[in-house]
């Protein structure tokens, strides 16, 4: 049996009302900028499926994620376990989980979930007769690693070099763009999915609901024929959209949006294609340490635990934070493996630090390998061990970075060896 594929997607934009999370803070939309979107990809091989499902959402919980994965099982039929679920991070989307002072939207939630299953029956019957494409290109204008060392040490995060105190950038950024694209045999394009490692801020702290830069891409990638592209978030927990080099300078969301789907499109007029591309997947579920909550970590007067914005949230946090680590003991997390002919994904269900996903993606050769962040879970950042001497917000404890700094380096030896598996 050739390759079979189908795309569906479907509106998820919230009602007026409804909170939204990204800023941790409380922010009730008055207006929608542009539509956000569930999309769903259904690919067969030789009888063996993929499906993949994205959020133009800040994240998926690993509970909403199995709660789609059980029902498209039970009304479909099909195998759970080669479901991916990842959200694209967008900042401008709404409270699908706790964030800071912001409550999930249980309601909103329900809705989500019922739209995802009735888009994964459309992309189901929308299987026709496909070739599959690799493509490949490279970004370095929109992205850059916003995590700035200063002299004492330290790191500012979003920090810029107007600082007299400003010394070198922590790390690197990941230029590659990854671009699978789905086409009739020798025909018109069916859809496409999109591999890059970049937060999506737009908006995040303004009352709009947006889909953010991904949202725009998928648009112009549809202006050129391309009907239906997931984006799959890479490792971008320390990437962003601002130039620490050139202060107020920002790139827009239509900007980063446009520059990447052009990238894209070049990706895609470059693939080979082929009809029956090599499937399988594989998985496993890990246990995670967290940090261990002592009084200075607490306080934030631990080095590499200082405190990033208002004190009050963390304060208003720890109580239930410190908690939920003493009764858990540990964090379940679940590592997704799939194979698509020459290339080969693994997910993190985080924001990882980009040196993590370049580690990944090295250690994977001779395979093509690409990360997919924030996808079937999520355990909050992820830095490298050696960001947590340093600081920063995304080493400051708190919920949304609860992990020890070994967690890294657990994740990228569990990614390694399920893409050898």
């Amino acid at each position: 049996m050739s390759l079979r594929a189908g795309f569906a997607e479907i509106e998820i934009t919230p009602p007026i009302g409804t909170h939204k999370i990204g800023w941790l803070k409380v922010i009730t939309p008055a207006r929608v900028r542009d539509p956000l979107f569930a999309r769903v990809a259904v690919l067969e091989s030789a009888g063996s499926p993929l499906a993949f499902v994205q959020l133009d959402t800040l994240s998926v919980r690993w509970t909403t994620a199995n709660e789609i994965r059980t029902r498209v099982r039970e009304r479909y039929g099909f195998p759970p376990e080669r479901i991916l679920v990842a959200a694209t991070h967008n900042h401008g989307g709404p409270a699908v989980a706790c964030a800071g002072v912001v409550p999930r939207d249980d309601a909103y939630l329900a809705t989500l979930v019922e739209k995802v299953i009735s888009a994964f029956g459309q992309a189901l019957e929308a299987r026709e007769p496909a070739e599959l494409g690799l493509g490949r290109g490279v970004n370095f204008g929109v992205g850059n690693n916003r995590r700035v060392i200063m002299r004492d040490g330290t790191v500012k995060t979003h920090g810029t070099f107007k600082d007299p105190g400003a010394l070198c950038l922590e790390g690197p950024l990941d230029p590659e763009l990854v671009a699978v694209g789905l086409r009739r045999p020798g025909g018109a394009w069916l859809g496409a999915l999109v591999n890059y490692a970049l937060h999506p801020t737009h908006f995040g702290g303004e009352d709009v609901f947006t889909a953010g830069w991904p949202g725009a891409m998928a648009n112009a990638l549809k202006a050129r024929g391309v009907p239906f592209t997931l984006f799959l978030n890479g490792a971008f927990g320390n990437m962003s959209h601002s130039d620490p080099a050139q202060p107020g300078r920002a790139f827009g969301m239509e900007e980063v949006g446009g520059a990447l789907a052009e990238t894209a499109w070049q990706a895609l007029q470059g693939a080979a294609f082929e009809a029956e591309p090599a499937f399988a997947a594989r998985a496993v579920t890990l246990r995670l340490p967290y940090r261990e909550p002592s009084a200075e970590q607490v306080l934030g007067t631990a080095r590499g635990a200082q405190r990033f914005i208002d004190s009050k949230l963390y304060d208003r946090e720890m109580p239930k934070l410190v908690e939920r680590i003493r009764a858990r003991g540990a964090q379940p997390a679940e590592l997704l493996a799939f194979d698509l002919g020459p290339l080969s994904l693994v997910t993190l269900p985080c924001e990882a630090f980009v040196e993590l996903g370049l580690r990944i993606k090295e250690a994977a050769h001779p395979r093509r390998a690409i990360v997919v962040g924030a996808a079937n879970g999520m355990i909050g950042y992820v830095p490298t061990r050696q960001a947590f001497e340093r600081g920063g917000y995304e080493t400051t404890f708190i919920a949304s970075s609860r992990m020890a700094p070994e967690t890294g380096d657990l994740l990228v030896e569990a990614a390694v060896k399920l893409l050898r598996a």
